[in-house]
């Protein structure tokens, strides 16, 4: 009986358990049903997103342009390519979208990734064995051009494909690199680092957009796929003041100066004096934004490292003393020595002076005696201070770039106020001094410097925003600013003046040179001694009676011979870059002895000679490539009137082009060849060109795919003749 009943008791437990199981799983299923969440989660929801696809639509960024509307920075697409390994991966009518033969795809992919056929086979099998999905092939697999991807498809692998990428291009290499900045990737999107990209970044980058639609199991679009489509903004693009020409011959005077002197550093900068516009900016050590992994020297001197600027700020102690009516240009002083107290006194940079002369040679000579004297026995200090006040060396310049410093004006002691005079102590930035300038260059009246023209929208082409020039102050009168020029004018062109080396065989210059000592923190001496341990340096502006361009230019610590003097790089860069730069806006000379002019103004050619029109060009000093065989031609990469100037590569089109040797020529050229031919051009790397796909005296014709590898130059500069012994 107690069997019975306890067996009954079983019954009734396990009777009530499996009740209440089924009680609580109905419960939990009509939750569901009623719900439709698990655990928190919409079973709708889930079941949408599992089923839908959805990809996100970059924004293609926004173009930067110079002034004349040259492409300066773009996007281009680039793809990487992957390979399905997972063998289950198979489409609609089950035919397999994965590799199939990987000994096969090894060795016909392997030499357009510039792999080796055993590198890709393993890759593809360690895939497999550790049952992946996908393998990728690393840095080879990546940044692959259009060309290359065409290439691939064309072999038909199966389970090879690709995912594009947008990669921001800077076709000049390293031009204005600090100015035009770079970019680089988060979570991403391209996000501007430095220059005009971090600067504009907002409005460069654009807004992405998106897609998204339902699905089957094998990824195929549904008959009502609830399509959701938010299109992507494109991001506007930036124009510059920056002129392409006349940075590029800035570039290249810097180049050659830094090869053959490596000097520790070089700062320059042309600028409009009438506008404030920023035509060209370079600084060495630069790089190239194609290279990010490269950057060395991620400053842009030329508004971000304050320094003292040596005897260039005489210019202004000058502007000061003429101002208040205490400049008198011949009126005789004692140059050699100035006794600030006892004990102290500074010296001129000879030590002994030139003996009792006039305070017009004083400015010629560069005395630093003469600058203490103006500014602090006939100024004075506190007025002096003023000065230096309404030239704003206290404040930033405004210039519409990232990362700009200013200097210190050190003004406590009477030391300190009279070394001030002569750019000693107190430190500035070269765009600081520009910006001053521009008072005396521009009749008293102060500009603002800016490197940003305009904002358009590149859908509509309409403009979005546009700057104009903005005076910012009047820190001396017209009358003062045109006497400033006359006595820096003779700075230039007399004998005793420092800055004879930077005269122009067409225009008039105004400017002053310095050497400006440089902190010794090495050593207890306040201050680096020995030759070519300074820091030399030019500001100057032409022609001289009405100023068009106003040009900085700094070489730190160049390597200079016994014989060679510190304003012999500064002044070829000056020169090159001024008098080229005038002649190519067509500023009318202003000397009376001209000599030729080194622009030249491209002909009419169509139906001529194609001999004499080489010959024409040749003889001009142009670089003539002859694209085809026919005897008359047909056209050019430049119109008829424009300015040419020397040593540039002129494309003549004929009949039946055929492609020439590309070695040797820089990416300009090539793209600019490119863009004659109308060709669908790759390129790689930068520098000068060493490869390119479509073999010399093959014929061409529009949309030819052309890829051109670059590397950069190891070439060496001969010497130049050493120059005369300089004067400061």
């Amino acid at each position: 009986m107690r069997k019975n009943k306890a067996t009954q008791i079983m019954s009734i437990v396990l009777m009530l358990s499996f009740v209440a199981i089924f009680l609580i799983l109905s419960g939990r299923f009509l939750y569901i049903q009623t719900t439709g969440e698990v655990a928190g989660v919409s079973l709708q929801e889930w079941a949408d997103k599992t089923r839908t696809n959805q990809y996100s639509l970059p924004a293609e960024r926004g173009r930067i342009l110079d002034r004349n509307e040259m492409s300066l920075v773009q996007d281009r697409p680039t793809y990487k390519v992957y390979a399905i390994v997972d063998e289950t991966h198979t489409g609609i009518n089950k035919e397999p979208l994965y590799v199939q033969d990987a000994r096969q795809t090894a060795e016909e992919l392997a030499p357009l990734l510039e792999m080796e056929p055993s590198d890709v086979l393993e890759t593809i099998d360690k895939g497999k064995s550790e049952g992946r999905f996908q393998v990728e092939f690393g840095s080879d697999g990546k940044n692959l051009t259009q060309d290359i991807k065409e290439q691939i498809e064309e072999l038909e692998l199966p389970g090879i494909n690709f995912e594009k990428d947008i990669q921001r291009y800077y076709p000049n290499g390293m031009f204005a690199s600090h100015v035009l900045g770079l970019v680089d990737k988060l979570d991403g999107e391209q996000v501007g680092l430095t220059g005009v990209e971090q600067m504009m970044n907002d409005v460069l980058a654009g807004e992405s957009g998106h897609i998204s639609y339902k699905r089957d199991k094998y990824n195929a679009k549904l008959l009502q796929p609830e399509e959701i489509v938010k299109e992507a903004k494109d991001g506007n693009d930036v124009y510059l003041t920056i002129d392409q020409k006349i940075q590029t011959l800035l570039e290249d005077a810097m180049s050659e100066v830094n090869e053959q002197y490596e000097p520790e550093r070089i700062t320059a900068a042309v600028m409009d004096p009438k506008t404030g516009e920023v035509l060209a900016m370079s600084s060495r050590p630069s790089y190239d934004p194609n290279q990010l992994g490269t950057v060395e020297n991620w400053y842009n001197d030329v508004i971000s490292t304050p320094f003292e600027p040596g005897s260039t700020m005489k210019i202004f102690t000058l502007a000061a003393a003429i101002e208040e009516g205490e400049y008198n240009p011949t009126e005789y002083f004692q140059s050699g020595k100035y006794q600030i107290s006892e004990g102290a006194a500074i010296h001129d940079w000879d030590n002994k002076g030139w003996g009792s002369i006039t305070f017009r040679e004083g400015i010629q000579r560069s005395s630093n005696v003469a600058a203490a004297l103006l500014a602090y026995d006939k100024v004075g200090p506190e007025k002096f201070y003023e000065y230096l006040q309404a030239f704003e060396f206290d404040q930033p310049t405004g210039i519409d770039l990232p990362g700009e410093d200013i200097g210190k004006i050190m003004y406590n002691y009477k030391s300190e106020k009279i070394t001030t005079s002569y750019g000693q102590g107190t430190t500035v930035t070269p765009i600081q001094q520009m910006k001053a300038l521009t008072a005396v260059a521009n009749n008293g009246e102060m500009l603002q410097p800016y490197v940003i023209k305009a904002i358009k929208d590149p859908n509509t082409d309409q403009v979005v925003e546009e700057k104009s020039p903005n005076v910012v102050g009047n820190p001396i009168s017209a009358e003062t600013a045109k006497k400033v020029r006359d006595e820096l004018g003779t700075v230039v062109s007399s004998e005793n003046g420092t800055g004879r080396n930077y005269k122009l065989d067409d225009y008039s210059v105004a400017g002053k040179t310095g050497t400006a000592q440089i902190p010794d923190r090495e050593n207890p001496q306040p201050y680096m001694t020995g030759h070519g341990n300074y820091e030399y340096s030019f500001l100057g502006m032409a022609p001289k009676d009405d100023p068009q361009l106003m040009m900085y230019v700094s070489v730190k610590r160049p390597e200079l011979s016994v014989h060679e003097v510190g304003s012999e790089p500064v002044s070829f860069i000056f020169k090159n870059v001024m008098g080229n730069s005038l002649h190519y806006l067509n500023i009318n000379p202003d000397m009376e002895a001209q000599q030729t002019i080194n622009t030249y103004e491209m002909p009419e050619i169509l139906d001529k000679s194609v001999t004499d029109v080489k010959t024409e060009l040749e003889d001009k000093g142009l670089r003539v490539t002859v694209i085809g065989n026919g005897d008359q031609l047909q056209g050019a990469n430049v119109k008829a009137g424009e300015e040419l100037l020397p040593n540039e590569r002129i494309f003549l089109l004929t009949a039946n082009p055929v492609m020439p040797d590309l070695s040797g020529w820089s990416v300009r050229d090539v793209l600019k060849f490119s863009e004659t031919i109308d060709l669908d051009i790759s390129v790689h790397g930068s520098g000068y060109a060493v490869s390119q796909s479509i073999s010399q005296g093959k014929n061409i014709q529009k949309q030819d795919k052309l890829t051109v590898e670059f590397t950069s130059p190891n070439a060496e500069l001969e010497e130049e003749d050493p120059p005369e012994q300089e004067m400061e």
